[in-house]
């Protein structure tokens, strides 16, 4: 029987937010397809102007959601039964636009949503702009804690660390998101209040890595 040690090592990371992203989400509703996509097209472009003043680009604001359905309410007939009766169509436009933590950055652009006529719902998050970097970091982490314990455990057993046989790594995505949520509600947004001077959480993550060595 082969002489193995398996170690399972964990490492940990914490970055400071650099980034900030908001979500938003446009929808639209009319009886027609054709006049509900002409309206999901103004809002579109309503919010497009509105974001080209505060000094971005058409292409920073990025889609990550486009769904059409049909959208049915529940009637009671004369009969005092229930039925399905169409409503229209429904248009929902879920959008992303990222940048540089900056609260002056991020009033400029909470007044720009402010002034649009889409009106859209939206949520505020702060992430990093380098994750690859973060995760590089996090694996080589949890390496170097892997190696660390069987070397312990090596030496108070009486046995000598062999060649590493296997590395056994889940590669799951990652939520590099700060906990910090920053919330305002619609009229505040109109007031055009001024935004406190935040600084968000820093991100936390961890990861495990499995490394089996021979013994000897």
């Amino acid at each position: 029987m082969d002489r193995t040690i398996v170690v399972k090592g964990l490492g940990k990371v914490s970055v400071s937010p650099d980034l900030t992203v908001i979500g938003m989400t446009l929808a639209a509703t009319d009886k027609k397809y054709d006049r509900a996509m002409e309206t999901a097209s103004a809002q579109i472009e309503d919010l497009r102007s509105a974001l080209l003043v505060a000094g971005f680009e058409k292409s920073d604001l990025k889609t990550t959601d486009f769904n059409v359905r049909s959208r049915y309410e529940s009637v009671k007939d004369q009969n005092g039964n229930y039925q399905n009766v169409f409503a229209g169509f429904e248009v929902d436009h879920s959008l992303k636009l990222e940048f540089d933590f900056d609260m002056n950055k991020l009033n400029e652009v909470l007044t720009a949503i402010a002034n649009c006529k889409a009106n859209p719902r939206f949520s505020i998050g702060f992430s990093v702009k380098d994750q690859s970097a973060v995760k590089e970091t996090l694996l080589v982490s949890a390496v170097e804690n892997a190696t660390q314990r069987a070397k312990i455990l090596a030496k108070a057993a009486g046995v000598r660390l062999g060649a590493l046989q296997k590395i056994d790594y889940n590669w799951g995505e990652l939520q590099l998101v700060s906990p910090t949520a920053y919330k305002m509600e619609e009229k505040c947004l109109a007031a055009r209040c001024a935004p406190m001077d935040i600084h968000p959480d820093n991100i936390n993550v961890s990861d495990t890595v499995t490394l089996i060595w021979e013994i000897a």
